[in-house]
């Protein structure tokens, strides 16, 4: 086999009728950050001329983007990396590569220990995709980490995996927070926000292809701008709303940056969707101290009711870890009362997982597993119940729902989600065929006649 090319290596990127003939799948994991990059590189790669199928079994070759923040995601990306490894070794797929924060962070280790992998990119090499193919092709097998940021303002085009009626838009990259849970600034860097300029002209080209539900996301929404003279987030928002999208979801805000003046402007703007995404992570103070978090019980709760406040028809999402190195039983149980009280729409429930390199890996005591399961299992309960409770009153209500497309258990059921409702992380409302059904992207009035745990049953209003 040919010598590995180091990340100094000049890559060529030279076209050749062999690289434009190719088939390239991609499987995309983690979150919608990572996959805004997997649509980047499908993006330069059919701007090259490449054919892109979402069969992987169809592929000559298929990339597998990486998640590398938590233990599971970690181990859910080594198998999609031996499974596609195997279609490689028994199908038409003669090149793998492996690209995103797994890579960025144990490039070394997974060049050696993975050698059916043909190459192997960082989190800032996106626009060397069909480069490292053409050197796969001329028999080098291929390792390129560097430390150098992709530059996100650069216009390239993007291949939408969502549909062409939901787009993410990331406005900025990399974490300047210190989360001792958190390894990010460490794979991504230190924040930065894009430029007003290139994400207006990103928008506006999404909305020229179709798209209607903008999903605005970064490590940290709140933050952007900081970093950059005389602007901010609600400065981005009133650019961005002439572009005409029907809804703009904000996602990803961090509790203490919730400015005032943009909530006000989500609270009028019709276009901004009454949805707040507050990642709390805890609230007894030993443990959000011990995060390096800010807030606790009493604080929180306060910006919930001032959200509520400002944004009457706001439904809230949230996450929480449990089993955090420290967190005793009391932490739980007063986590367990601000749930209870605080009554949040959505939440999602995660046991700790210790991860090298994180200043809470060292952090003792640390907490059984077999206690992790056990407070997962009763935060879940507790929040199953506020969910199917916060649902029920929506049952007889008329609401915007946005049509994602048919249930793939029947194609006489309609899938859609009301503006609550974000994609991927929250419930559906599923919807049964009207005479004249809608399509995919159109925004339609329904009304609810079933609530549960996480999802609704309407029924769409005739106009």
């Amino acid at each position: 086999m040919a010598a590995a090319a180091e990340s100094n290596y000049e890559l060529t990127r030279e076209r050749n009728n062999l690289i434009m003939a190719l088939k390239v799948g991609i499987v995309s994991l983690g979150c919608a950050k990572n996959l805004v990059d997997s649509e980047i590189m499908l993006g330069r790669l059919s701007e090259e001329g490449c054919e892109i199928v979402a069969d992987a079994s169809q592929a000559d070759y298929v990339v597998v983007n990486t998640c590398g923040f938590i233990g599971p995601a970690k181990e859910e990306s080594i198998d999609a990396i031996l499974e596609m490894a195997e279609l490689k070794a028994g199908g038409r797929c003669r090149g793998l590569i492996v690209t995103g924060c797994l890579v960025q962070r144990y490039a070394e280790e997974l060049f050696q220990e993975l050698p059916e992998v043909d190459g192997f990119l960082g989190t800032n090499e996106l626009d060397k995709i069909t480069a490292v193919i053409g050197q796969i092709e001329a028999g080098h097998r291929v390792k390129v980490v560097g430390d150098s940021f992709y530059d996100y303002d650069q216009p390239v085009p993007r291949v939408l995996t969502t549909g062409s009626h939901l787009a993410y838009l990331k406005i900025a990259e990399g974490c300047s927070h210190s989360c001792a849970f958190c390894v990010i600034p460490q794979i991504r860097g230190r924040f930065r926000s894009r430029s007003p300029e290139a994400i207006v002209r990103e928008a506006r080209n999404l909305r020229e292809a179709g798209v209607q539900e903008l999903v605005l996301i970064a490590q940290d929404t709140t933050a952007y701008g900081r970093d950059l003279k005389h602007t901010s987030l609600k400065d981005l928002l009133k650019e961005l709303l002439p572009v005409g999208f029907p809804w703009i979801r904000l996602l990803y805000t961090y509790p203490t940056s919730l400015a005032d003046e943009a909530l006000e402007l989500l609270g009028r703007e019709q276009s901004l969707v009454k949805y707040v995404d507050l990642p709390l992570q805890h609230v007894a103070k030993p443990v959000v101290r011990a995060m390096g978090r800010p807030g606790d019980y009493k604080a929180t709760l306060g910006l919930i009711s001032k959200i509520r406040t400002q944004v009457p028809q706001a439904f809230i999402r949230s996450s929480f870890i449990v089993g955090f190195p420290g967190e005793t039983e009391e932490d739980f149980q007063e986590l367990l009362r601000f749930l209870d009280e605080a009554r949040l729409n959505h939440v999602g429930i995660f046991q700790y997982s210790p991860e090298e390199g994180s200043r809470a890996a060292a952090m003792e005591p640390q907490v059984p597993d077999e206690v992790k399961q056990e407070r997962y299992e009763k935060a879940m309960a507790v929040q199953q119940r506020i969910s199917r409770e916060l649902n029920a009153e929506l049952v007889g209500e008329e609401i915007d729902v946005i049509i994602d497309g048919l249930s793939e258990q029947s194609e006489l059921v309609l899938l859609g989600r009301h503006y609550g409702q974000a994609p991927e992380v929250d419930g559906v409302v599923y919807l049964g065929m009207p005479e004249n059904p809608p399509q995919v992207g159109d925004i339609v009035r329904v009304r609810i006649l079933e609530a549960h745990e996480y999802d609704l049953v309407g029924e769409v209003v005739e106009q």
